[in-house]
């Protein structure tokens, strides 16, 4: 079945989740307005589908390779990305000083949910291109952005990111890569980064490493890490391309999927050392990568929306076709569409609501980046960055699994099938497990969230945001509507067990961190189903005040999540709270006799 961008489904997020006519009325989007973001949108889904999706499952089986010390990506992959970058897609929300668009962030992360639904290998690319894009752009030095980001912003270069080396993983305090002060100003780097992606291939001229690593003197631990620019080819004072950098792919990891995109093992300063040049000042590298990480979460976050929605397109398909069993309404002996029979509706409607949710939670967060960057009003600002700062652990965690869960379900629809690779089911279900893992893992997200976000303002921005969720239930139970059923009451409930676990934890931080963090990754997915099931709530709101028939699809998704999904917080309120007792019963080494 052939991908189609689900511009409808978007577009009422937008409105509903995201509230894109105040966004309008407010000038925030510097005159965009409805028709232009549609627009967009259906331009982007045509590439999608045309030019990407056909490609994603021959790439799947290629995958990208290393021949003779250089990256080949699968064929039609330097053809496509050539037309992305002609496009002007990557340049969506760059700055127009260097040739983007300027335009929100709503828009782009819409965009980017359709690459990376069509072709998430693909997709890949210009998410990492982007992020060091913001990063250059946040703190690199006027002759740096000269350099590089015209080119970047164009698709001309893409860019990468390297932290993670062979024994540091996410624990970035123990990078052993190091830099070396040179009298011209430039630096030279040496070390070996694991799990690069896009760390190397042909698609462009010039790859723009951003690289972690410590000098001589640096202080121990994260304060002592420094983010340098490493190009593949160093540029001329012209802007040509001059000599090969001291960078070399070594290898390239075999994965469980996204197979085509190459993730790389690199080495740098095999030689003479790599030439970089320091980005920000020395020993704050990790304050800058943060921009480019958490520009990159989010991304990830709406990557676990684009292969649920890729895995529930798949799903319905297939069910509307497979023939068995008979059901109430099946005549004679003919079989029936398996679409038909009450548990795959049941799987169907879960993988809907699942993918709806998440969907509005990370444009919600991108729409309060947008607020964050473009308000007239400073409070307005500082507000939304708070705000972005709160749900962005949530748009990738709780999104991420997600993915996974309907990519899996998917399969479950599929059944047998399900499990052959011809029927891409299987796909969709390997290449979604890596987004739980990478830029931070889910457990990172949850600890980040509970340690870092909740304690904001006091605590107060935690506080305003369930407020505004409480505000959205009452208005449910106050329509009264007979086809809402039990939403207002189970919603209700949801936002009372998020409300009385975000205090538990509060208290026990202070006076017991292991027991906060024991229970964070299920405060976590609590904090999920609150705000998911709110946004659909507001979407079912917006439906009844059309009054249109075709409108039915949100209320009901709204109510199947409300009254089958949002169940589960009562239970996830209690794990918060009284479950860490026995997570921690077990010592490390009781748990590994």
């Amino acid at each position: 079945m052939a991908y189609q961008a689900p511009v409808d489904d978007i577009m009422h997020a937008l409105k509903t989740a995201a509230g894109l006519d105040s966004l309008v009325a407010q000038g925030v989007l510097d005159g965009v307005d409805e028709d232009t973001i549609r627009a967009v949108i259906e331009e982007a889904g045509k590439f999608g589908a045309e030019v990407l999706e056909p490609l994603s499952t021959p790439g799947d089986r290629t995958g990208s390779k290393l021949v003779d010390g250089k990256v080949v990506t699968p064929p039609g992959w330097k053809e496509a990305y050539k037309q992305f970058s002609e496009g002007g897609w990557g340049a969506l929300p760059c700055p127009t000083e260097f040739g983007g668009q300027n335009l929100p962030q709503v828009v782009a992360t819409a965009a980017g949910e359709i690459w990376n639904a069509a072709n998430l290998s693909f997709g890949l690319c210009p998410l990492l291109t982007q992020g060091a894009i913001d990063a250059l752009e946040a703190q690199g030095s006027e002759e740096l952005k000269r350099t590089y980001l015209p080119k970047m912003v164009t698709g001309e270069w893409t860019g990468t990111m390297n932290l993670t080396e062979p024994h540091a993983g996410s624990d970035l305090g123990v990078l052993k890569a190091r830099a070396e002060r040179k009298a011209d100003g430039t630096y030279r780097i040496f070390g070996t980064k694991i799990f690069i992606t896009y760390g190397d291939h042909e698609m462009t001229d010039n790859i723009v490493h951003l690289v972690l690593a410590r000098l001589p003197d640096a202080p121990p631990g994260t304060r002592g890490i420094s983010l340098f620019v490493v190009p593949k080819y160093l540029v001329n004072k012209d802007g040509s391309l001059g000599a090969r950098n001291d960078v070399v792919c070594a290898g390239l990891e075999h994965k469980l999927g996204i197979h085509a995109s190459p993730t790389c093992v690199m080495k740098y300063g095999e030689k003479d050392g790599a030439i970089g040049w320091l980005v920000g000042e020395e020993n704050r590298g990790l304050n800058v990568m943060f921009i480019m990480m958490n520009a990159a979460r989010l991304a990830v976050g709406v990557q676990g929306v684009a292969v649920a929605e890729r895995a529930t397109q798949r799903a319905i398909a297939y069910a509307k076709e497979r023939r068995q069993g008979r059901t109430a309404a099946s005549k004679g002996a003919e079989m029936a569409p398996i679409i038909e029979h009450a548990d795959i509706r049941r799987n169907l409607m879960t993988m809907r609501a699942l993918t709806q949710a998440a969907r509005a939670i990370c444009l919600v967060t991108a729409r309060e980046t947008d607020v964050s960057r473009r308000a007239k009003d400073a409070g307005q600002r500082a507000a939304a960055a708070n705000r972005v700062a709160l749900l962005t652990p949530i748009a990738k965690a709780f999104s991420t699994d997600i993915g996974c869960e309907v990519a899996s379900i998917g399969i479950q629809v599929h059944g047998g099938m399900g499990f052959i690779e011809e029927t891409g089911a299987a796909q969709i279900y390997r290449d979604a497990r890596i987004l739980p893992i990478y830029e931070g893992t889910n457990g990172i997200q949850a600890i980040d969230l509970v340690t870092r976000k909740l304690p904001l303002e006091g605590g107060k921005v935690v506080e305003g945001y369930i407020a505004e969720l409480k505000q959205t239930v009452d208005e449910v139970r106050a329509s009264n509507r007979p086809e809402f059923g039990r939403m207002a009451e189970r919603l209700g409930e949801t936002v009372a067990a998020l409300a009385e676990a975000s205090r538990w934890i509060g208290g026990a931080l202070m006076k017991n961190p292991d027991a906060a963090l024991a229970g964070a990754a299920p405060y976590l997915r609590l904090f999920g189903l609150a705000a998911g099931g709110v946004y659909l709530a507001r979407g079912a709101l917006a439906a009844v005040r059309n009054g249109s028939g075709a409108q039915m699809q949100p209320i009901a998704l709204a109510r199947f999540f409300a009254e089958n999904l949002a169940t589960a917080a009562t239970g996830l309120k209690e794990t918060v709270i009284g479950g860490a007792d026995s997570t921690l019963a077990l010592g490390p080494d009781a748990l590994s006799a």
